[in-house]
C-alpha cells in the first residue's frame, strides 16, 4: 500500500519555524517530483513549492518565497519543507503529493498525504 504520511506540524508564534516532513513507504518516489499544498478554512487548495526528484530544480508560490524551503532525501523517501518567518495567513492543513513531473496543479498529483495542521499564532 502506497502511503505519503506528512509529520510536523503544529501551533507556532509568528516569526517562528516549523519543518515539515512527508515520508513515503510501499514504493520509491526517487523519480518523482515532490510537492506541498495547503488548505486553509473556506479556500481552495493552493499549491506551495515543488522539488523535482534530483532535488536540482525547485518552485515554490511567490508569498512563500525567501521563508519556505523544499528539501529531499531520496535515500529515506521523505521529502521537507522548512517553513521560516511564519505568518498567521501560513495557517492551514499542509499537504505532501507526489507526480512523474513538476507541476504546480493538484490535479497533476496522483499520490497525496492526509495533511498536517499548521496554526500561526499573531
Amino acid at each position: 500500500q502506497v502511503q505519503l504520511v506528512e509529520s510536523g506540524g503544529g501551533l507556532v508564534q509568528a516569526g517562528g519555524s516549523l519543518r515539515l516532513s512527508c515520508a513515503a513507504s510501499g514504493r520509491t518516489f526517487s523519480t518523482y517530483a515532490r510537492a506541498w499544498f495547503r488548505q486553509a478554512p473556506g479556500k481552495e487548495r493552493e499549491f506551495v513549492a515543488v522539488i523535482s526528484w534530483s532535488g536540482g530544480g525547485t518552485d515554490s508560490t511567490d508569498s512563500v518565497k525567501g521563508r519556505f524551503t523544499s528539501s529531499r532525501d531520496n535515500a529515506k523517501n521523505t521529502v521537507y519543507l522548512q517553513m521560516n518567518s511564519l505568518k498567521p495567513e501560513d495557517t492551514a492543513i499542509y499537504y505532501c503529493a507526489a507526480a512523474p513531473v513538476s507541476s504546480r496543479y493538484p490535479t497533476q498529483y496522483d499520490y497525496w498525504g492526509q495533511g498536517t495542521q499548521v496554526t500561526v499564532s499573531s
